[in-house]
């Protein structure tokens, strides 16, 4: 990485935007990247719109505003495609994750767009079936991961749990399936 990588969060209140942008940002850190995470609020409630930002660097970060020209777009909320331009900004070889069903072709169609990379993963099954629960952002920072090559695979397990482990002290069993949530996505993920 020679420049400041920045990653544009979008999901809904309750899906783990913001956790998710401060779970990469931490695994940067770990390996000696500079980092910056954080979330644009409004009037968040469980549901509504919420867009979170990251950057990394290998360098000290001087920027203080919201990320404006994505290298990658996350998108937690396949339904956000209809509502938000969610490639507004984002820099002509960017890449786009979502989490859908969809092949990356059908959302590449939907986006109506032949500039940017696509990565889609259903990270709402994925998460169900790890976790118990629909919550897609651990598994979109495994596609994440895969579809950037920003971090090395091994390092960003180990960093994801140890992070798991701090937020979720003396409750081994959601470690572990946000864990497989992530592992699972990093293979699971497609690329057009």
């Amino acid at each position: 990485m020679t420049k400041i990588l920045e990653i544009r969060w979008h999901g809904r209140g309750g899906q783990g935007a913001k956790t998710a942008a401060n779970l990469l940002a931490e695994a940067a850190s770990a390996v000696g990247r500079y980092i910056q995470a954080f979330p644009e609020y409004g009037p968040e409630r469980r549901g509504a719109p919420v867009t979170s930002f990251t950057r990394i660097s290998p360098k000290p970060i001087r920027i203080r505003s919201a990320v404006t020209n994505p290298d990658v777009v996350v998108v937690l909320d396949p339904t956000l495609m209809v509502a938000t331009d969610l490639t507004e900004g984002l820099v002509d070889d960017g890449v786009i994750v979502v989490n859908t069903e969809r092949s990356p072709g059908k959302v590449r169609d939907q986006l109506d767009t032949k500039h940017f990379k696509i990565f889609t993963v259903n990270a709402d099954r994925i998460s169900t079936e790890a976790i118990g629960r629909r919550i897609p952002n651990t598994p979109m920072l495994g596609a994440v991961i895969r579809a950037t090559d920003m971090l090395e695979y091994e390092p960003f397990i180990e960093q994801m749990e140890d992070e798991l482990n701090k937020k979720f002290s003396g409750r081994p069993e959601i470690v572990s399936g946000n864990l497989e949530a992530i592992k699972r996505a990093y293979k699971e993920v497609q690329a057009e």
